[in-house]
């Protein structure tokens, strides 16, 4: 592993990275660039290695715009964004489904033996210890938590090669779903939209950074 970056250098992306509201809709992102950052949302961890999600990069025009009709968050970012992403969270993250063997024992590689003597444990934290079975919602909000990893992590790389980002929240989630869905995107309802982002390169430079003081944010216990 190459341990030549230095953690200035990563401080500095952070300082550079803003949430950034219109892009420069003549400067395009590169395939190599691009493909990087989207590593990075499939590199990321989740909870119990489940990778709840789906990265659907958006660059058609058309659907961009019926996306902006029901997304007062992002006017700004559909017309002008050099790529924009729909991170959507899956529906059935749930230990009963065939999607959670699947991913331990198919992708994890994980004995199916060892998964099964597992169950319970998975059992135990999602009914009662964080008590995701209580209804769909509980299930697909812990699903787009995880998501919420991946997003982190393409903005961070994104910044750490100068490239600007936007996480986007404000929409109509039932809205976009159905927009996606007409277009065949949700997969027969297996995921729905958990959150969207945009990438390009600024237009006019930020205001500076604020953030409450680390002393208020951090606390110690010895």
């Amino acid at each position: 592993m190459n341990h030549s970056i230095k953690k200035e250098d990563v401080l500095a992306a952070f300082e550079f990275r803003h949430a950034t509201k219109e892009f420069d809709p003549t400067k395009k992102i590169s395939v190599e660039d691009f493909d990087f950052i989207l590593e990075t949302a499939r590199l990321s961890p989740s909870s119990v290695g489940l990778e709840p999600w789906k990265f659907v990069v958006v660059q058609n025009a058309d659907l961009r715009e019926k996306l902006r009709t029901v997304s007062w968050g992002a006017q700004g970012h559909m017309p002008t964004a050099s790529h924009v992403v729909l991170v959507l969270a899956r529906k059935d993250a749930s230990y009963k489904s065939d999607y959670f063997w699947q991913q331990l024992t198919g992708v994890k590689q994980i004995p199916a033996e060892n998964v099964k003597n597992m169950m319970g444990r998975y059992q135990s934290f999602q009914e009662e210890d964080f008590k995701l079975m209580e209804s769909e919602r509980a299930l697909f909000d812990w699903a787009s938590k995880q998501t919420y990893i991946a997003l982190g992590n393409m903005m961070t790389s994104a910044a750490l090669i100068g490239i600007d980002s936007c996480p986007i929240e404000g929409f109509d989630r039932d809205a976009v779903d159905a927009i996606l869905r007409e277009e065949g995107l949700l997969e027969n309802d297996q995921y729905g939209i958990s959150v969207m982002a945009a990438f390009g390169y600024r237009v006019k430079a930020p205001r500076p950074k604020t953030r409450r003081e680390a002393t208020d944010v951090i606390r110690w216990v010895e």
